[in-house]
């Protein structure tokens, strides 16, 4: 008996979803819940599963392809057993029952593993390099990939041929590099969602900056000492959270910045959760997920959650619902390098704040003698319709509080 799978509801009110990359190929028999396609959403990569154990008849879709939500994904024929199970259903029982199976987040997984009938190991990489690799005959397990995660790239099948032909006596080609071409790669998932963001923001929102220095000496002994008490295998205590607490405290003295506005600009409303967001650097684009609640949250338990995030955010494989609701928003620039930036606001948030890279750097002390402070730039972007120059000042002075002298903020959370 041969039927479609129609894919199921991924949440989010999500009705169509790009196709990244199949797991199976027509002809190929699959079992229950067996992976069988990554797709990409506007917020995530999620994996999608089978109902069925069967023979893959026919992919609805090409890689690269929209599917649409609630319609035919690829079609199976079942296994005899299961077949006559599923034709034995009334139709108006099995019509739903297949429509219902919605892909939770506990299906989001690490990283795709590909494999073909010429390359048996687990390798990571994209269709065109496999093809590569059979017009060659290489296997790709024999080949150190340079990509992200080890990822096997086209560059690296170059190198590893010109490498091949070198080492033959009977080489021509030796001292010959790579052609390096062009190539036209399409914008769309992930990077096209998050430029349509962005151009938003920036066309709706009048941004303005406001920068400044935070000396962050007493605060790296402090994350020092409860990384020495509280650090362990599952749990890293980085200045982040420490940052994320600290917010959160002055959030409570100046709640205009965890506001948000409508579409027409017509309404502002106090949000009371706390939900800071991180802007991440993943594998799909930038992504920003927060921590809800963080007014309710001590400094080990918002650690346990930048960990869970950060991971998430980097595989892309992320729940849609880590991805929604966020307030505010903290990006690390630092971590890369940068000093100072002009952050564009995650609407619909009215304030996000980028923390520059810490530096040595001299500085006087109140007896006048020039000694050395760790110092990190803070540059504020805020939505000048509802937040003032003397309010972002005012507020942030009390977050540097919080962090130049850490004691306050324990006393704070008191």
């Amino acid at each position: 008996m041969q039927k479609d799978f129609i894919l199921p509801d991924i949440g989010e009110g999500i009705v169509e979803c790009e196709v990244i990359e199949w797991k199976i190929k027509e002809g190929d028999r699959i079992e229950e819940d067996q992976i069988v396609v990554d797709v990409s959403t506007d917020k995530a990569i999620v994996e999608i599963p089978s109902m069925y154990n069967g023979r893959i008849t026919r992919l609805h879709y090409a890689e690269g392809d929209t599917a649409k939500v609630h319609e035919p994904l690829f079609a199976i024929e079942l296994d005899g057993e299961e077949a006559a199970v599923t034709e034995s259903l009334p139709e108006k029982a099995a019509a739903p029952a297949e429509q219902a199976v919605a892909v939770p987040s506990s299906v989001i997984a690490s990283d795709a593993v590909t494999s073909d009938n010429t390359v048996n190991q687990k390798v990571l990489s994209t269709p065109a390099v496999r093809k590569m690799a059979r017009e060659h005959q290489l296997d790709l397990a024999t080949i150190v990939g340079t990509g992200r995660q080890g990822r096997v790239l086209k560059e690296d099948i170059l190198g590893f041929l010109v490498g091949a032909n070198q080492s033959s006596p009977s080489s021509t080609t030796a001292g010959i590099s790579p052609v390096m071409e062009e190539r036209v790669e399409l914008i769309r998932g992930v990077r096209k969602i998050m430029a349509e963001r962005m151009r938003d923001a920036v066309s709706t929102i009048p941004h303005f900056t406001y920068v400044d220095e935070v000396d962050v000496t007493e605060l790296m002994e402090l994350r020092q000492k409860l990384k020495e008490s509280y650090g362990k295998d599952d749990i890293k205590i980085t200045l982040m959270p420490l940052f994320i607490k600290a917010l959160s405290l002055a959030i409570k003295e100046f709640p205009i910045l965890n506001s948000r506005t409508n579409d027409d600009f017509s309404e502002l409303t106090y949000v009371g959760s706390h939900n800071i967001g991180m802007a991440v650097d993943g594998k799909t684009g930038l992504l920003v997920p927060n921590i809800k609640n963080v007014q309710q949250l001590g400094i080990l338990d918002i650690a346990r959650e930048v960990m869970r995030l950060t991971a998430a955010a980097r595989s892309g494989k992320i729940d849609p619902q880590d991805l929604s609701g966020g307030t505010i928003t903290i990006s690390n620039i630092g971590a890369i390098g940068g000093t100072a930036a002009t952050p564009i606001i995650n609407k619909p948030g009215v304030a996000i704040v980028a923390l520059g890279k810490i530096q040595t750097l001299p500085r006087y002390n109140e007896q006048g003698d020039l000694v050395a402070r760790k110092i990190m730039t803070v540059s504020w972007s805020g939505d000048h319709r509802v937040i003032d120059g003397g309010t972002m000042a005012r507020f942030n002075n009390l977050w540097m509080g919080y962090l130049e002298v850490p004691s306050t903020m324990l006393a704070a959370m008191i």
